[in-house]
This record gives C-alpha cells, sequence and structure tokens, in this order.
C-alpha cells in the first residue's frame, strides 16, 4: 500500500522541505491510505491526477494559509469515505481546475479520459449556478433542478463532499458570507443529501450550517445539550445494559450504539412546536442493528417486554421504506423514570443504505466485491439501481434511472432572466411559452434554446435556458395542438383558435348574407337596431339563432345556408315596406351566370380569411386555378379547384351549398400545391432537386418518396408552396431543366 514516503517522492527535496508542500503531500498520503479496495492501476491514476491538479492550482493558497490544493485532496477523501471509483476520485481531485485555473475540458479529455472530463465540466456548470440571486420559495426548484441537471450521481456525490468540506472550514471565510452559504446549504443541498439517503452527511450540513447562520444560538443549545449529557450518562448507560442483557437472553447477537439527535433537529423542535430544551423529551435514542430482517419483528417485541411502548410512536419503515430507501423500525418507549427513549431497529444492509444512501452501491461494490450482499439492501428501488448498475457499468444509466424515480414527470429550465420553470417531461418549447403567459404563448414566432435558433417542436431538457421570441401579428398555428404536451398550453391554443374562427366566420358569414340579399334585390344588411330590430328578432326565431352575432357566425360555418337565411330576410324587409331593386336583381343573376365582367356578389379570396376558409386538401388550389365554394357543415368554406372529384361529388349531392368564389388580383400569401418529380436514382439526387426548387423561390414543406425500395426511376412527391400558378410553372420549368429528372409535374387528385 502507498505510504507518506511514496508521497513524497512526488516532489522535489526543495518541495518537501516547504511547509505548504509537506501539508499537502500528508494530506494525500491520507487520502491514499483509504484507497485500500482500489487496483494498483487505479490509484497510479489517481495519483496522476494530483500531480495535474497540484501544478494547476500552484501558488493558490485557502483563506487559513494552505495550500489550495488540500481543499480537493479532502473533498476526495470524503468519496473514498463512500467507495467511489477511481474516475469520481480523480475528479474530486481537478473539480477546480476548469472553474479557477483556466484548465479546458478539451485537455481533461486528452489527458485523463472523455468520463472524468465529463464528471469536471458537470461539476463546473453547477458551480456556476447563482443561488444568491434566487427568491425563497425557489429553494425546492433549485433542489430539483441540481438532481435533474447532473448527468451522472458521482457529480452530486462529490458536489456533496465539496459543500461539506467548504462548511467545515467555514471559520476561515469573511463572516461576510457566512449568511449566505450556510442559508444555501440548509436550503440546498442539505435537503440533496437526505433525498439521496445520505443521513450522516446530511445532519452534518445541518448542524454546520446552523452553527454559522445562529452563532449564539448554537452555543447556548450545545451547552444545555453537553449538561443534560452528563446528567443522563447514568441513564443511558443503565438502557444500554439492560437491553444488551435482554437481548443476550435471547440469543439475538446484537449491535447496539446510542444515538444523540442533532443540535440543528433539536432547534428545529424547539422553535416549531414552541418548547423549552427541558420539554424535548426524545433527544436520546438507540440504533440496534440485528443479523436479518425477521429480528428486526422479534427484537422489537423484545424491547416492548422489557420497556412500555408509547401509544402512536410506533412506526414501520421496513415494510413501507421511505422514498430515498430508508429502512428502519421505530418505537419510542418510557424508560427508567419515565423518561421517553426512541429505538431504531434494522439489518447491516439498511444500517449501510440509512448512513449512505446512493453511495450504498459503491459501499459494497468495494468492500464485497463477487459477494450478493447488495441483493439483500431491502428496498425495490435501491434494488433496481443495482442491478443496471452491474449489468450495464453506465453511470450516466444509473443517474436516470434515479431522476426519473425522484422526479418521474418533471424537467427544469431556466427562462433568460435565470428564473426556473417545472414542465412535464417531453414539453416543448410552445409548453415553455404558454407556462409564461398565454399572450406570450399567442404571439410566438421562434425561440432559442441555450443561444441556438431551435422549432417550436424541441422537447426540453433540464437546464436548458429558453428564450421565447414573439411578434404582435403573430397569431396560434392548429398544427401546434399536435406536439404541445400541457393541458394549459392545449387550452389556450384551442381558446384563441376558437375565439378566432368566430371572428373570422362573422366576418365571412356576414359577407356572404349580404350577397344573398343582393341577390333579392336588396343592396345592404339592416341595422340591428332602430325600426329593424324586430324583423331580426323575427329572423332568429326564424333560425334558432340567440343573437344576431351568433347567426352570422353559423352561416359563415356553414350551419345556415345563407340563401334561404336571405330569402326570409328579404320578406322580413318587404313586410316592413322595403322594396326589392329590379335592377339589382338582374345585375347579381347575370354575374351568377359566370360572366366575369360582373362579380360584385361573388365572395373574393386572398388568402387572410383564416381558419373560416379552408382550401381542400384534395386538390390543392392555388391563385389562378377556377375555383368552387362548398360552405360545409360547421366547417365553414371549403375551397375545392373546379376539376377536383371530390369537389364535383359534392355538387352532384349537395349543389344549394356551393357559392361563388374567385381569387383576388393580389393574394397576400403563398399557397400550398404537390409537384410529382420522376428522377433517375442516384447520388446526390434529392439534393439537386432541392436546389432547383429553391432557385424557383419556392419552399418545401413536406417531401415524400414512399415506403417502397427505390428503384432505377423513383417518383419524389414535394409539397411546395407558390405564390399562382405562374409560379408553380417557374417551378415545374426549372425542374425539368435538372439532371436525373425525367419528369416534374402538379399532382392532379384521381377521379374516384
Amino acid at each position: 500500500m502507498s505510504s507518506l514516503a511514496e508521497t513524497g517522492s512526488l516532489l522535489s527535496s526543495d518541495d518537501q522541505a516547504h511547509p505548504a508542500a509537506s501539508a499537502a503531500a500528508a494530506s494525500f498520503a491520507g487520502l491514499l491510505a483509504k484507497l485500500d479496495y482500489l487496483s494498483a492501476g487505479d490509484i497510479e491514476n489517481i495519483r496522476q491526477a494530483y500531480r495535474f491538479a497540484d501544478e494547476a492550482h500552484l501558488g493558490q493558497l485557502r483563506k487559513n494559509g494552505d495550500p489550495y490544493i488540500t481543499h480537493p485532496i479532502a473533498v476526495a477523501a470524503q468519496c473514498a469515505e463512500w467507495k467511489l471509483d477511481a474516475q469520481a476520485l480523480m475528479s474530486a481531485l481537478m473539480h477546480d481546475a476548469i472553474e479557477d485555473c483556466g484548465v479546458t475540458k478539451e485537455e481533461l479529455v486528452e489527458r485523463f479520459g472523455a468520463p472524468v472530463a465529463d464528471l469536471v465540466d458537470g461539476l463546473t456548470k453547477l458551480e456556476k449556478l447563482e443561488f444568491d440571486t434566487r427568491e425563497q420559495n425557489q429553494a425546492e426548484s433549485f433542489r430539483k433542478m441540481l438532481l435533474a441537471m447532473a448527468k451522472d450521481v458521482r457529480v452530486i456525490l462529490i458536489k456533496l463532499a465539496d459543500r461539506t468540506h467548504n462548511m467545515r472550514t467555514m471559520g476561515d471565510m469573511p463572516r461576510s458570507k457566512w449568511q449566505r452559504i450556510s442559508s444555501e446549504t440548509l436550503e440546498i443541498y442539505a435537503p440533496i443529501a437526505h433525498r439521496l439517503g445520505l443521513n450522516f452527511t446530511y445532519r452534518e450540513l445541518q448542524d454546520l450550517a446552523f452553527r454559522f447562520l445562529h452563532p449564539w444560538r448554537y452555543e447556548v443549545l450545545s451547552k444545555a445539550l453537553n449538561k443534560s449529557r452528563n446528567r443522563r450518562r447514568d441513564l443511558i448507560s443503565r438502557v444500554q445494559k439492560e437491553v444488551e442483557a435482554v437481548f443476550a437472553q435471547q440469543g439475538m447477537t446484537v449491535r447496539i450504539m446510542g444515538r444523540e439527535k442533532t443540535l440543528y433537529s433539536v432547534y428545529r423542535k424547539m422553535d416549531n412546536k414552541h418548547l423549552s430544551f427541558s420539554q424535548v423529551t426524545d433527544v436520546y435514542g438507540f440504533r440496534i442493528v440485528v443479523p436479518d430482517l425477521t429480528d428486526c419483528y422479534t427484537g422489537l417485541g423484545v424491547l416492548h417486554q422489557l420497556y412500555k411502548p408509547l401509544p402512536g410512536k410506533f412506526r414501520d419503515y421496513v415494510a413501507i421504506p421511505k422514498v430515498n430507501g430508508y429502512q428502519s423500525l421505530h418505537t419510542t418507549l418510557i424508560g427508567p423514570f419515565g423518561t421517553n427513549i426512541e429505538f431504531q431497529l434494522r439489518t447491516h444492509a439498511m444500517d449501510v443504505v440509512a448512513e449512505s444512501g446512493v453511495a450504498a452501491h459503491w459501499l459494497y461494490k468495494a468492500s464485497e466485491p463477487g459477494s450478493d450482499m447488495s441483493q439483500r439492501l431491502g428496498t425495490q428501488w435501491l434494488q433496481s439501481l443495482l442491478d443496471i448498475q452491474q449489468e450495464t457499468h453506465d453511470a450516466g444509466e444509473f443517474w436516470d434511472h434515479i431522476k426519473i424515480d425522484l422526479f418521474p414527470d418533471a424537467v427544469y429550465v431556466f427562462t433568460p432572466k435565470s428564473k426556473i420553470m417545472a414542465l412535464p417531461r417531453g414539453a416543448t418549447v410552445m409548453d415553455f411559452a404558454y407556462a409564461i403567459h398565454s399572450d406570450v404563448g399567442n404571439r410566438t414566432v421562434s425561440a432559442r434554446i441555450n443561444g441556438e435558433q431551435r422549432p417550436l417542436r424541441t422537447e426540453l431538457a433540464n437546464g436548458d435556458v429558453v428564450e421565447v421570441i414573439t411578434a404582435e401579428s403573430a397569431e396560434p398555428n392548429p398544427a401546434w395542438l399536435s406536439f404541445v404536451k400541457t393541458g394549459r398550453a392545449r387550452s389556450k391554443i384551442r381558446h384563441h383558435l376558437k375565439t378566432l374562427a368566430q371572428e373570422k366566420s362573422h366576418e365571412l358569414g356576414e359577407r356572404m348574407l349580404s350577397q344573398a340579399l343582393r341577390s333579392e334585390g336588396l343592396s345592404a344588411l339592416p341595422a340591428e337596431d332602430g325600426e329593424y330590430q324586430s324583423t331580426w328578432e323575427k329572423l332568429l326565431r326564424f333560425t334558432g339563432n340567440k343573437t344576431r352575432d351568433e347567426l352570422l357566425s353559423d352561416i359563415g360555418m356553414g350551419k345556415r345556408i345563407a340563401s334561404m337565411v336571405g330569402k326570409k330576410l328579404a320578406v322580413l324587409l318587404s313586410e316592413m315596406g322595403l322594396k326589392p331593386d329590379a335592377l339589382l336583381i338582374s345585375t347579381e343573376r347575370y354575374a351568377s351566370g359566370r360572366d366575369e365582367s360582373a362579380s360584385q356578389g361573388v365572395v373574393t379570396l386572398d388568402g387572410s380569411e383564416g381558419l373560416s376558409v379552408q382550401y381542400a386538401p384534395c386538390c390543392k388550389p392555388i391563385p389562378g386555378d377556377r375555383i368552387v365554394g362548398y360552405l360545409g357543415r360547421g366547417e365553414g368554406l371549403v375551397v375545392h379547384a373546379e376539376d377536383c372529384p371530390t369537389g364535383k361529388r359534392l355538387l352532384l349531392r349537395d349543389s344549394e351549398r356551393f357559392l361563388e368564389v374567385e381569387w383576388a388580383d393580389e393574394p397576400v400569401r403563398s399557397f400550398e400545391t404537390t409537384v410529382v418529380v420522376t428522377v433517375t436514382n442516384g447520388k446526390g439526387v434529392l439534393a439537386r432537386v432541392a436546389s432547383s426548387i429553391a432557385a424557383a423561390e419556392a419552399d418545401i414543406t413536406h417531401v415524400d418518396m414512399g415506403d417502397e425500395p427505390a428503384q432505377t426511376a423513383t417518383d419524389i412527391r414535394f409539397s411546395v408552396s407558390v405564390r399562382d400558378r405562374q409560379h408553380l410553372a417557374d417551378v415545374l420549368r426549372s425542374l425539368k431543366r435538372t439532371a436525373s429528372v425525367i419528369k416534374a409535374q402538379r399532382f392532379k387528385p384521381v377521379k374516384a
């Protein structure tokens, strides 16, 4: 085994003479003494990491004057107590190298391999989190954030060891930092240690934080506890002897240890329940470690025969373990002189898990390699972790399993201002946008994740910094409903689309009813109030609608036929003495005969109609095509190409629902259509075809090559966005001039 002399050989004679160098060498010698569970090769790698870290931190001192390297050595020593592997110990020795010494991750990869570099990099990222800017109520989110961000459980364990040593040496830090660091330890790191089952570390961090947060209270309580300990020494000794004797009579081999509440837990109990120190009766207790599971319950019976149990103070964490894997039987008994004493009964395996939690995996692996002791760790959660680690030897997968169990449905991301947002696992950028505010979601146009432009459907990962870009003119896209995960986002999108659809349907319905009324010889819709109010009321009773707006929306959505409502309205207006204009009737009928010189009553389309007008996916009409409008039932206006087989079939079956429609002179957007390109199969063909489409200034929105294996000649379908038929003709010409293209044509639906 390595000795101090061996450590000294790492340093020159001048260095060894220097007191600081000697302190570092002695610290490293202490670490080496704990590494008897590792192979010689592993220990040599740790030596190399020590040399590297020592050189990187050369000249740096801690606040107490010791060489800085003594801190990484102390962190590594704590990790060695948990029997972590060589990679973890190497990372512990170099955990500040990137942050403080200008060492790059690439340099670490080259010298020590990617796994060690990833661990050090993970520790560096956690170090950069700004805890002092957080709000009080974000502590839980930060705890979860830390657990979720770490890709490897060893990162968290090294981080806890780092924090523990920093707290042990806090007295050397300026008092101005005590409050912040101690609060952070109490709110963030101690609960993480507890969540991972590291009870010893959990208790130590709590007590250290308490000591520096409330020095006066700590001192007063510490003195009170010492006095109490002296007064009750005889009582504790008597109880221990009686318990040992009664177990010996039963022939049970047990290990009995006294247990004392931590100062912080005593203080918290006094504070929460408004008790004086003398009223806290369960300061002392005993832990009894028994050979196997059945002995836990047998031992419980033995204790209950010796002392009377306190009603309501029994807890069975063996049958129902805590979420962090903790198992024990807890019972409070009335001992000599009426003193309440708590007993905990557990097996050796349970005791290791209780004190070391997640680190129990490495403890067992180191202490009894090849044994089946780890199979008796007791809880399904820890057992599944061990199974994974034994099967894959993948620390990343090991930690992923823990994270899934700790937070099964959560992903934690940052806003650009460092606020943490908790979202369901699988949540996308749009879920994030709507979680901030519905107006932000409705106006979203793009997003950056960690500074890079990403699609709105991108699933978020723990630790992502998400920035949403909005525009005043933007509106929700129905396609978002296909990928959002949260109910909030889905309901907000649907609500907005529904409201938008009603507005657009109202506009379309008003235009259609006006057109129908013109066909009856009346030039405009009557006002809703005044002398025509009763007319509208009669019309609403006829249609069954509650309001004029609802009626117009129903017409726009195809739930009411405009011509029928127009005829009824014309009759009601004639009863009011409003006579039709014969010239207007003849003009409208002339226009409806498809003479394009007079088209006042035709619905004009420019692409800005929104959800109230749909362009049929079967024929995908574009400006320049002859088109017809079908007023679907509850679908609004559906526009088909005049030669579309589906449109013709609907015309034969439902002719009264068709309207006259035409394209505006200058449509405001592009329209999608399908182009079929037949190509000779070969390398780079798809890229050349796509370039030809782009050269014609058209956007490709979808590519379909079918499911069949590629043949010598293959059809590729492109959905392209074009301005009109002329633009489509330019696209087809560009394609036909492309090498390897045999034929290019617009897709037309086949007759049914």
